[in-house]
């Protein structure tokens, strides 16, 4: 399946496709999808978006932040529910690490839904998170 992906980094990707992908992912239950401002500040303020496309739809979509020397902060990792479980997010796991440099630690903070997944694709847990919430 994954020889009919296509990847690509997109730093101008659309507001209306990544809001689609994470409704299609279920990460928009923990998004602002309905403001549009947001969503369009995340874009554009990301440092790397990197895509899967099928037959030109968006069906996967890794967004970071990055000093490019030190670390990586994978902030979203949406795949499309009818293609999950077929290697899409851990190959934009790993092309988005790339792109940031293996250099970088790549810190992401799990989904509820997805605390599985990481160590199952060979990430390491870190017992130590700390955070202040959005007001």
């Amino acid at each position: 399946m994954n020889s009919a992906i296509d990847y690509g980094l997109e730093p101008e990707l659309s507001a209306e496709e990544f809001v689609d992908v994470l409704v299609r992912s279920t990460l928009a239950e923990r998004r602002p999808v309905d403001d549009r401002r947001a969503i369009e500040r995340m874009l554009a303020n990301a440092d790397l978006i990197v895509t899967a496309r099928f037959a030109g739809k968006l069906i996967g979509v890794s967004r970071a932040l990055s000093d490019f020397a030190f670390c990586t902060y994978l902030s979203d990792l949406a795949v499309d529910r009818d293609f999950q479980k077929r290697g899409i997010g851990r190959e934009l796991i790993r092309r988005t690490h790339e792109a940031a440099g293996h250099d970088t630690s790549l810190i992401l903070l799990a989904a509820p839904k997805a605390r599985t997944y990481y160590p199952h694709i060979g990430m390491t847990q870190h017992e130590s998170c700390w955070w202040i919430p959005r007001q």
